[in-house]
């Protein structure tokens, strides 16, 4: 992996290349309260973004509380969100996430990672992207942009989203937690692209082990 001047040196380059947060930025597929957050990103599991805005929205027509989601049967959750697949296994995660949410935390969705975590149907990156855009705190939250950018960089060194997420968080300096999910994933979208990666151009190319490795020819 890089070592930490060249981290360093990665996070400053990527912040004076990509626009980071922007003031429109919106929790996740634009929800607006954690509720809400927990649930789209538990729609998103092996979804198109299209399709989890679809089950989104005709989940949310329905119940917007946790009480009223428990109200729905099911088979009435499972209908509704049947465009972003799975739908049988995510109604069942979210009546339990309901039920674990009222009788753990009153309804209100908790604003710790570990708390998070103890709620069914919420794993690492869905607690990092409700603490990051819902409750305003400094964490780099691990999609499948961030986790191909940073193993291929060697800012991280990890097989799983999970454990890229960790060496992250510990390797990371503090300033750049607040914007580096947006500078990451700007850059996985535009450059670092999984297929036909835009290495020539890159501004961190004569730090990437994945460009040393290739010699300076890109695949």
């Amino acid at each position: 992996m890089l070592d930490e001047a060249q981290v360093e040196t990665v996070y400053r380059r990527l912040s004076r290349a990509m626009p980071g947060r922007t003031a429109g930025a919106k929790g996740p597929k634009g929800q607006p309260d954690a509720f809400r957050s927990c649930i789209s990103c538990m729609l998103s599991a092996q979804s198109l973004d299209r399709n989890t805005a679809a089950a989104a929205r005709g989940l949310f027509a329905l119940a917007t509380t946790p009480e009223d989601m428990l109200a729905l049967s099911d088979d009435q959750v499972a209908q509704t969100i049947k465009p972003c697949g799975l739908y049988n296994m995510k109604a069942r995660n979210i009546r339990r996430f309901c039920e674990t949410l009222l009788a753990r935390h009153g309804g209100v969705v908790p604003d710790t990672r570990e708390a998070l975590l103890g709620l069914p149907g919420i794993g690492r990156k869905c607690a990092d992207i409700v603490l990051s855009f819902a409750f305003g705190k400094d964490v780099i939250a691990v999609d499948t942009h961030v986790h191909r950018v940073c193993n291929r960089i060697g800012l991280t060194a990890a097989k799983t989203a999970d454990r890229t997420a960790q060496q992250l968080e510990a390797r990371s300096p503090d300033w750049a937690l607040r914007d580096g999910h947006f500078w990451l994933i700007q850059f996985g979208k535009q450059v670092c692209r999984a297929r036909n990666p835009q290495c020539e151009t890159c501004v961190v190319n004569d730090l990437c082990e994945y460009y040393a490795a290739m010699d300076g020819e890109h695949v």
